[in-house]
């Protein structure tokens, strides 16, 4: 264990050390997070009150954090949040942390947005999605539909910290494959949602887009943390894709919207599935990093369309 003695400077300097010797990519900034979670603090401390004692109990905590992020256990494991569209999400090992490209998704689902209207959100994990479109628009009301009972009790408790701050928020969260979680609930669960039955006016989901033999490949913090149910998206990734478009028209109402977020190589793919079922008006959005991350199209309620 550090001297007690030791600098707030100095045990964050330790710490980046440690953690770049481990491969952490952001080594850095890992470090001071970490340091900021242990002390309260925040990121004006390491440039302004460099020279602050680290107390025992602090060190000791930090080291423990260390040790297990050099081991690749996520960032946000350890800390149990993450920011997600200027709001804080708990997040745990049974849903995926929210990522800055799933931003692009919600900010292109807001830009269709209106008062009033109703959400349905597929694969919701820790809802940040539903949950951020619910915070900002006003008298719109959702569902967000998992598989995993875990990731539900995460987005649940997530939605009950933000309607403390907007009470009028309405949200429903139901446990089921897709869309068959919506014929199983209860007539007391739609009146939660005043007649949650109805089509809705936009469905969105950052569905399981990883192809199978794919996942062994990705980085420890994802393929060994994070739940594989939601990154296994099939032999070709678009699994999800077909079964979802397959069932959005039966639960859209005319002139109602379909949103994807995609791998950077899936938009031709998704773009056909989407056009073969009848969806119009498809197109395809790109990151910050100019690679293509959403599509989305509308429905017109087309007969003959096909899912393959």
């Amino acid at each position: 264990m550090k001297q007690e003695s030791q600098t707030y400077t100095e045990v964050y300097e330790d710490g980046a050390a440690r953690l770049s010797e481990a491969g952490i990519e952001e080594a850095g900034l890992d470090a001071r997070l970490l340091l900021e979670f242990v002390c309260g603090t925040d990121r004006n401390t390491l440039l302004a009150h460099g020279d602050r004692p680290v107390t025992a109990e602090e060190h000791e905590r930090y080291e423990t954090l260390l040790t297990a992020r050099a081991a690749h256990t996520p960032l946000q494991h350890l800390t149990g949040e993450q920011d997600f569209m200027g709001l804080t999400f708990l997040v745990n090992k049974n849903v995926l942390v929210p990522r800055q490209d799933t931003e692009i998704l919600v900010e292109e689902t807001l830009k269709n947005l209106h008062d009033g209207m109703r959400i349905l959100d597929l694969c919701t994990g820790s809802g940040c999605i539903l949950l951020s479109l619910l915070q900002y628009s006003n008298e719109c009301v959702g569902v967000g539909v998992d598989l995993s009972a875990q990731a539900l009790a995460v987005a649940k408790e997530n939605y009950e910290r933000l309607q403390r701050e907007r009470p009028e928020m309405a949200a429903l969260f139901l446990e089921g494959d897709l869309f068959e979680a919506l014929d199983r609930r209860t007539a007391v669960e739609c009146d939660e949602t005043d007649s949650m039955g109805e089509r809705y006016d936009i469905i969105v989901s950052n569905p399981p887009y990883i192809e199978t033999e794919v996942i062994g490949t990705l980085l420890p913090e994802v393929r060994e943390h994070e739940p594989v149910m939601a990154l296994d998206g099939g032999a070709d990734g678009l699994s999800f894709y077909r079964r979802i478009v397959q069932g959005a028209g039966e639960h859209l109402k005319r002139g109602g919207m379909l949103f994807f977020e995609i791998g950077c190589e899936q938009a031709e793919s998704v773009c056909e599935i989407m056009e073969r079922a009848g969806f119009q008006e498809i197109e395809v959005v790109k990151d910050f990093a100019g690679l293509d991350r959403v599509v989305y199209g509308t429905w017109l309620e087309q007969q003959g369309g096909s899912y393959v």
